[in-house]
């Protein structure tokens, strides 16, 4: 296997630009919700909408976004919708009132939601296997800033210029991006899809394959175990078990996305040398030792230090599932990847909801558990059921 990375067009710089733009529209909101209640007379549960409006655009919108893009051609349609995201994110500046600020993000979402699937789809269509994870994780450098930067930049403009300043930024960052686009893409631009209208079929089929399934299936245990079970709540761990103020227990939680840089830079070294059942396989035990830890931690500096191998070990079973995604429905990959992301955020939801229950309940010590045992067991049935034999 040769070490040297493909180049692609548009280049991958470029699309970790993208990814980065999206992930700082999804973390804009962090810093600035008590400056937007004040702001509008109404308290923080008022405004709390603001950030699950985008999330749920984002995540319906992959039933439209995989298919259109399979249809009208991968980076067309990416690039349209980067431009149109971008003018949701200037919109938001002139948003006179809650509502029209709300409407702003639930378009930002949307449009949003036609960007990293199908960036990862062209990755598919245009990367061989062998070098894809490691190609992907490079992309997925710009989602990993945007987790550690997003949440300190818009709070220092903000604080300076006010909260739509923070949106004007960002829609001049990213109307930038899909300008070079558009420049770039050359005869990418006029490159269109597999014709037809866009329909739900891609799904369909997808579903009917059982290794479809199995991958459907296991992508929603990871969002329910990890995205959306135990990962939310260890700021709340650190803050209620350990007496953490709200800023110490984000710096603590920010060594996630250190775990994640690391993944980006050596994915491709990782692979090389453990293969994708040893990175699912160590990546799940790692994850499962960690979250123990967590669980049964007697001093804050163990969550911490816990925390900050959990974004590596997160991605070496996470971005096996991310590269298999691209290989499930060749002749359709934007329509797979839109699947991947809509169990994603399915498991995401339900883990929010199920593992929030369990720890309020029963506390911190079990939920964590649960979530350890659970990460161990999905890590077997990835290689026993998902990837390919030998």
């Amino acid at each position: 296997m040769s070490d040297r990375q493909p180049a692609i067009s548009p280049p991958i710089w470029l699309m970790a630009m993208a990814a980065f733009t999206v992930g700082c529209g999804l973390r804009i909101l962090d810093p600035l919700l008590p400056m937007l209640a004040g702001e509008f007379g109404v308290g923080l549960g008022a405004v709390a909408p603001l950030i699950a409006g985008f999330a749920m655009a984002y995540g319906l919108g992959q039933f439209a976004a995989g298919p259109v893009g399979d249809s009208l051609g991968k980076m067309r349609v990416a690039a349209v919708a980067m431009a149109l995201y971008a003018a949701t994110l200037l919109g938001a500046t002139l948003a006179p009132d809650l509502v029209a600020l709300l409407a702003m993000r639930v378009l930002s979402g949307f449009f949003a939601a036609a960007t990293i699937p199908l960036f990862m789809a062209h990755i598919g269509d245009s990367v061989a296997y062998e070098h894809r994870q490691a190609t992907i994780g490079r992309f997925l450098t710009g989602m990993v800033m945007a987790t550690l930067l997003a949440g300190p930049i818009s709070g220092i403009v903000a604080e300076f210029a006010g909260w739509r300043a923070s949106f004007l930024v960002l829609g001049g960052i990213g109307a930038a991006i899909a300008l070079l686009f558009i420049l770039l893409l050359g005869p990418g631009w006029k490159q269109g899809g597999r014709g037809g209208r866009p329909g739900f079929g891609g799904f369909l089929r997808l579903l009917e394959r059982p290794a479809g399934r199995r991958l459907m299936l296991v992508t929603a245990l990871d969002g329910m175990l990890l995205f959306g079970g135990a990962v939310p709540f260890i700021a709340s761990l650190l803050i209620q078990r350990f007496d953490l103020s709200a800023a110490e227990a984000g710096l603590a939680v920010a060594g996630f996305g250190l775990g994640a840089f690391v993944y980006t830079r050596s994915a491709g070294r990782l692979v090389k040398r453990l293969g994708e059942r040893g990175m699912v396989l160590w990546g799940g035990l790692g994850l499962g030792a960690a979250l123990a830890a967590m669980a049964l931690a007697p001093a804050w500096w163990v969550v911490a230090g816990a925390q900050a191998m959990l974004g590596l070990l997160f991605f070496m079973l996470h971005g096996v599932l991310q590269a298999r995604a691209t290989e499930a429905l060749p002749e359709a990959r934007g329509t797979a990847v839109a699947g991947f992301a809509m169990s994603l955020f399915l498991g995401q939801s339900l883990g929010a909801v199920v593992f929030g229950t369990i720890i309020a309940e029963a506390g911190f010590t079990p939920g964590f558990l649960l979530a350890a045992a659970g990460t161990v067991a999905l890590a077997v049935a990835i290689n026993r059921w998902v990837l390919p034999k030998g």
